[in-house]
């Protein structure tokens, strides 16, 4: 028996991690610039967040939903606060793509209909609905393929408004930034259009924060650069830190029932105590406005590498373009400089999602890194 063999994986064997810094089992030190897809929120194995779990494990690790679990409410009260949504409901599970795949099932359920608006270039998850929505047809089984899906460009509120008047639209599905499809976003024009066209047709906006959220723009959300508020949002990713979970926050305009959505294992008490974990440490050490700050320190920090050519996206969930594939470019990082980076499906862009706790130091590590990549490649 072995694995099923779906991931191309790099021949690196890490067995111990710590802020932004990751060890192999030979020993090397790694610089950790990518954060296992955006997960990694506040650092690997930041003490508050490890000794969260470990006293949470040791009372109780998991009970399912149908018992009372104070944690929820603890998560849900300061999750909502913090966030600056008081007045909206968590609905806790697994993933980012489960967080879709509910979100657009509360959405159908609430207006009876069934088609969705989704972008081109989106990514939002590998489940039945998630994946239907995602603009990569590698991806979707025949299976997956039944769902009725309109893909638009983004920045195109006319096509939008065209789609809402000739279809029976549930959903409005956008990223707050584009992640694997590239760090393109929409315009704040275009979400403060989007919110008031849905609004005014009974079609549910909801924005995917999975990756763009959780301070990760420099905002906790990605779409409050845009003031607006969505109908739902759904998290994930930098919420656990590496711990599973996953969650929606739903406006008021919709009527909760016994039985209407459900999980096993979403909001289990260890998934709680992470999560409430990483909320203390974004308050009390002001992550958001280290990552305003390491932000501007990395822009400055690149700005002499004529190689890029474009710098896209917000705060630490960024994308460096070149002229050129950044496939090669990405192996000498990883094997001759020890950084780890990220890929998107345009091809030559190299995706940055360091943990919101990187400093000014790692950053300038990371420029002489890619500055001596890039003359390798010459």
């Amino acid at each position: 028996m072995s694995l099923f063999n779906v991931y191309p994986i790099y021949n690196i064997t890490p067995v111990k991690a710590l802020g932004a810094k990751v060890w192999d089992n030979k020993n090397q030190e790694y610089l950790d610039f990518y954060g296992g897809h955006g997960v990694i929120s506040v650092g690997h194995s930041h003490l508050k967040y490890v000794e969260a779990i470990k006293s949470q494990i040791e009372k109780i690790g998991f009970y399912s939903n149908s018992i009372q679990n104070p944690l929820q409410e603890a998560l849900a009260k300061k999750l909502t606060a913090i966030s600056g949504y008081p007045d909206y409901s968590l609905f806790l599970c697994n993933s980012g793509a489960e967080a879709n795949e509910n979100a657009l099932k509360l959405a159908s359920f609430h207006n009876k209909k069934s088609t969705v608006i989704a972008f081109q270039k989106s990514f939002h998850g590998r489940t039945s609905a998630s994946v239907a929505v995602t603009d990569n047809p590698s991806i979707i089984a025949p299976i997956n393929a039944n769902h009725s899906v309109i893909f638009l460009p983004l920045n195109d509120i006319k096509l939008v408004k065209k789609a809402i008047s000739e279809h029976e639209i549930t959903a409005v599905i956008i990223e707050g930034i584009q992640g694997v499809g590239g760090l393109e976003e929409g315009t704040t024009a275009f979400f403060k259009e989007l919110e008031k066209v849905c609004n005014d047709n009974n079609v549910i906006l909801i924005l995917d924060e999975i990756q763009s959220g959780y301070g990760r723009s420099g905002k906790f959300f990605a779409h409050q650069y845009h003031d607006i508020k969505p109908d739902i949002i759904t998290m994930a990713k930098g919420m656990g830190n590496g711990f599973p979970i996953g969650g929606l926050l739903i406006s008021d305009k919709f009527q909760a029932s016994y039985g209407l959505l459900g999980t096993t294992f979403g909001g289990n008490h260890l998934a709680c105590a992470a999560a409430l974990s990483v909320l203390e440490i974004i308050e009390e050490e002001e992550i958001l406005q280290n990552v305003k700050k390491q932000s501007d320190y990395f822009i400055k920090a690149i700005s002499g590498l004529s190689q890029i050519k474009k710098i896209k996206g917000k705060g630490l969930m960024l994308g460096l373009e070149f002229d050129f594939d950044v496939t090669e470019l990405r192996k000498k990082l990883i094997h001759d400089q020890f950084i780890f980076t990220g890929n998107a499906s345009q091809k030559n862009l190299l995706r940055i999602l360091p943990p919101l706790t990187i400093s000014e130091k790692e950053i300038d590590q990371f420029a002489v890194g890619l500055k001596n990549a890039l003359q390798s490649l010459n």
